[in-house]
């Protein structure tokens, strides 16, 4: 079937545009100019779009700029892509104009078209509200898209990151609890050492997920300073008096959020340093769980070739070629997430360095990589908590095992009997394959009594 067109017009001219479509001029030469990749423009962005859209129209009425038929319409238009409605009108992709015009026109067009249906206008029309006069009315791109990122980033952190890490943390914790009075041996360098507890061990990934917690979460405070209000290069041309604190206030109100217009708006336009920050907490929080899931890899690895001191579920079969081999899949998945988080923050971070003067031209970029890491985390950390860690379970056997064979609860004898002396009891043990209370009977530099005292592997873990 042959698609039915309407004429938009922009400052360039006219344009055609599909009849279904509520985008218009400048979304359609987006389209047609930047078909590069498959990722769209997210949707978080799209709705912080139209929470500032919403709080303009608001603020712009109160200072007397635009008249109540037309704050309301824009209020109505901008409910109705809240709620949803208007997922598919937002079809354009993260790589197009640095400063993301073309994403603000899209919601600016479909706002002014939604009202026109719903007046009873043509589509395109511009009747009764105008993109640019009226839905952009006291702003610019410059200060509406950051400002939406910085919206779309708490929101999505606060609501979904933040809440996960949460109950990650909780698990370990009780995790730790449940398992502080098994003994097992310690390792560096993959070596055998002195031991610790399974608690112990697992307290330490536990306050790993809480200090990046608690970063991840130190880092909002500085993006809830907004922008809006400097328009195009922080002077606040074109917006009146009093539009940045009004609008900031509406934005509180409905996002829940203690936004605020900065007390600087060429610094807040000219540079993302806040949003970088926020990526490389982010960032943080992925290489502790990556060290996490390296350790839980290893403590699990077997079932009878490996250290194999932890257990995971079996949740599938890990294997084309080796029937019963169930593998670490969630600790793979994770990896992979957090080496895709790593690879997003640096270019998060050229893209933060990258603005010249009064604007930075990676918005998109940054907003994208920004949103996409936070949706891995949440959905990896659900995961990895409700389908590994909350179902894992310490292998006591070998644990034990381990721990009466290592050479290393030696250093409880350092005090007693030298250094010098406590190593030449471990070696002579390894070379004859001896215990070590054996190989220092032997050697005769401890009695078995004082031995027993002092090779205690339970107390050693309760030193400090």
């Amino acid at each position: 079937m042959t698609k039915s067109f309407r004429l938009e017009k922009d400052s360039l001219g006219t344009i055609k545009v599909n009849d279904d479509s509520l985008w218009g001029a400048q979304t359609q030469r987006s389209l047609n100019n930047f078909a590069i990749g498959n990722n769209r423009m997210p949707l978080q962005i799209i709705y912080s779009l139209a929470h500032i859209k919403k709080a303009s129209a608001i603020a712009n009425h109160k200072l007397g700029i635009i008249d109540e038929y037309k704050k309301d319409l824009i209020i109505s238009a901008s409910s109705e892509i809240l709620d949803g409605q208007h997922n598919e009108q937002f079809p354009l992709n993260v790589w197009q104009t640095g400063s993301g015009t073309h994403t603000n026109m899209n919601v600016n067009e479909v706002i002014c078209n939604l009202a026109s249906q719903k007046t009873h206008q043509p589509l395109g029309s511009h009747q009764p509200l105008h993109p640019n006069d009226h839905v952009n009315c006291s702003q610019s791109t410059n200060d509406v898209f950051p400002a939406a990122i910085q919206i779309a980033v708490i929101n999505d952190i606060s609501k979904n990151l933040l809440p996960e890490l949460n109950l990650l943390f909780k698990s370990l914790a009780k995790r730790s609890t449940e398992w502080n009075s098994i003994t097992k041996i310690g390792r560096t360098h993959l070596q055998d050492a002195v031991p610790l507890t399974l608690g112990q061990e697992v307290s330490a990934w536990r306050d790993q997920i809480d200090s990046a917690r608690l970063r991840i979460q130190n880092s909002l405070k500085e993006l809830y300073e907004l922008p809006l209000g400097g328009t195009a290069v922080g002077t606040g041309l074109n917006a009146p008096k009093s539009f940045d604190r009004e609008v900031a206030i509406e934005l509180a109100q409905s996002t829940g959020f203690p936004l605020s217009t900065t007390n600087n708006k060429f610094a807040l336009m000219a540079s993302h340093d806040g949003l970088v920050n926020v990526m490389t907490q982010l960032k943080m929080l992925a290489v502790a769980l990556l060290k996490i899931t390296n350790d839980i890899r290893l403590l699990s690895s077997g079932p009878r070739s490996g250290l194999s001191e932890i257990e995971l579920p079996e949740n599938e079969p890990g294997s084309s070629i080796m029937p019963g081999k169930t593998n670490p899949t969630q600790c793979e998945a994770m990896s992979m997430v957090c080496l895709q988080v790593i690879g997003l923050e640096v270019a998060v971070t050229m893209g933060g360095s990258g603005g010249h003067l009064q604007m930075n031209a990676y918005k998109p970029l940054i907003g994208f990589n920004l949103i996409q890491s936070i949706e891995l985390l949440s959905n990896a950390c659900q995961s990895y908590r409700e389908l590994m860690i909350e179902n894992m379970t310490p292998n006591l056997r070998n644990i034990q095992s381990g721990l009466n064979k290592s050479l290393m609860l030696v250093t409880a004898l350092s005090p007693a009997i030298g250094y010098k002396k406590a190593s030449e009891i471990a070696q002579y043990a390894h070379k004859k394959n001896l215990t070590l209370k054996t190989a220092s009977e032997e050697l005769g530099y401890i009695n078995n009594d004082d031995f027993d005292k002092l090779v205690d592997p339970t107390s050693m873990t309760q030193s400090q």
